[in-house]
């Protein structure tokens, strides 16, 4: 374990270290960044691990798991932002597991679906979707799964971005429900150096744009990373705020638009989920 770590610790040295030379440059206002954890609820042991992770991680959880309630209030003590990680049907044949939403039911059994998994998870402040590759690029589907979000009017939505026709952002915001996008998967492969790599990644985008959403895993990799990444964001400027705080940000930063420090267009991120 202390052989990982020392290996991880020098591995995002290094990334950091290129990443400083490669993008360094005064910026005028703190580059902020969000990270969510998604698949929360189905292994104890390190769900527990991601919800101690250091700083304002936000966590997601999937609804029904057998650990999604127990963790979710241990996050909200530890003063994590609590998401659900809603199933939606996916292009591929990949199991969805409980609480799935399909293209196949009727509107009033989604909405209901929709309903009775918020319920599922306490202190629940947001929603992403987990796969829905094939669900988000309807409009009618994801107009009915806004309308029925409608009846909390503080709810946030995430878009994952499992794939790039996705509409499920632009509902939201027809619908006047706060919403942003993935930038950046951290771990599109299950590798330390790759979740080093996405990390640095990330600050690139926050820096150009001034702000950045990440969403990973709990995968062993990636929470070992984590713990030794996020206590340097102080040394590196960079400011981690729950989700809810990035999308304000976001909001207010769209009618001040950000001055950016970087005239370089942000690379496409990986996506490993659809």
């Amino acid at each position: 374990m202390l052989a990982r770590q020392n290996m991880i610790r020098i591995i995002i040295g290094g990334l950091l270290l290129s990443g400083w030379l490669a993008s360094h440059a005064d910026t005028p206002v703190t580059p902020i960044i969000s990270i969510i954890i998604d698949d929360l609820g189905y292994q104890y042991k390190l769900g527990q691990r991601a919800v101690r992770l250091n700083g304002n991680i936000t966590c997601a959880f999937l609804p029904n798991a057998p650990y999604a309630r127990r963790l979710a209030e241990q996050a909200h003590q530890q003063q994590k932002e609590v998401m659900l990680h809603l199933p939606m049907e996916a292009e591929t044949e990949n199991h969805l597991g409980s609480g799935a939403l399909t293209q196949c039911m009727s509107e009033k059994d989604f909405k209901s679906l929709v309903h009775s998994n918020l319920a599922t998870i306490p202190h629940v402040r947001g929603f992403n979707n987990h796969m829905g590759s094939r669900l988000t690029k309807s409009t009618r589907l994801m107009g009915w799964l806004m309308q029925a979000a409608m009846f909390r009017d503080d709810l946030y939505f995430v878009d994952s971005r499992t794939t790039t026709e996705s509409v499920a952002q632009q509902e939201a915001e027809r619908r006047r429900i706060a919403a942003t996008r993935r930038d950046v998967f951290l771990d599109y492969e299950r590798s330390a150096g790759i979740v080093a790599e996405q990390l640095i990644e990330l600050v690139r985008h926050a820096k150009r744009q001034g702000t950045a959403l990440a969403i990973g895993h709990p995968y062993p990799e990636t929470l070992a990373t984590l713990e030794v990444w996020l206590p340097t964001l102080e040394q590196q400027g960079i400011k981690l705020v729950p989700v809810s705080e990035l999308i304000r940000i976001r909001q207010q930063r769209r009618i001040l638009p950000w001055q950016m420090s970087s005239s370089h267009s942000p690379r496409v991120a990986k996506n490993s989920k659809q």
